[in-house]
């Protein structure tokens, strides 16, 4: 159907190993899709490709959005030149609230399913721009869970420095994943609060 959909988790919950089996899926059936993801996945500066990759090995190239990417643009033609059945977009928290808007626009005008994955919120709990814009205008919020080290669902992302401490201040994005822990809330908590500069 042509939806707008949101799949959200903590980190770790294996939301690009989702992504690319409902991507292999429709495949399978034969239908074409395309697949995007962060500029920050970029492989070189100058690329307009990167790749959506998995924990567990999964692997596939995808179109790079940029704060200055035309998504519906960009789908519209594609759809236009060679037939398109579904949308599907990793990192959808780093979307902006314009990118949103513009998949919305693909499942409104153009028919097109468009299936986003992302992270609901950063490492200080708080919402991401295009995390919180799928929140409030997605047709279909689906979570993908994973659990913290007490079996608890973890719901928050832990930032660590090199010697484990909890991180609560920095810059949003640009840490390597591996410095990421999930965790319930009431551990992020005490993490956190046990961990906060004076």
């Amino acid at each position: 159907m042509s939806k707008l959909y949101f799949t959200y988790s903590a980190m770790n919950a294996g939301k690009s190993a989702i992504l690319l089996q409902a991507a292999h899926n429709y495949r399978e059936c034969g239908m074409d899709v395309m697949l995007w993801t962060s500029l920050h996945h970029a492989k070189g500066a100058e690329d307009r490709m990167g790749e959506i990759e998995s924990r567990i090995g999964l692997h596939a190239p995808a179109h790079l959005f940029h704060p200055e990417t035309d998504m519906f643009a960009e789908i519209e033609r594609c759809k236009t030149e060679g037939g398109l059945d579904a949308v599907f977009v990793d990192e959808a928290q780093f979307l902006s609230r314009d990118h949103v808007w513009q998949l919305s626009r693909v499942g409104d005008e153009l028919g097109l399913p468009v299936l986003c994955y992302g992270l609901r919120t950063d490492f200080q709990g708080h919402l991401f721009e295009g995390a919180a814009e799928l929140l409030a205008i997605a047709d279909d919020l689906r979570e993908a869970r994973t659990i913290c080290h007490c079996g608890r669902k973890a719901t928050m992302n832990l930032r660590h420095d090199a010697k484990g401490e909890a991180v609560t201040k920095g810059a949003q994005l640009g840490v390597a994943k591996s410095d990421y822990e999930s965790l319930c809330r009431k551990h992020w908590r005490e993490r956190v609060q046990s961990h906060k500069p004076d």
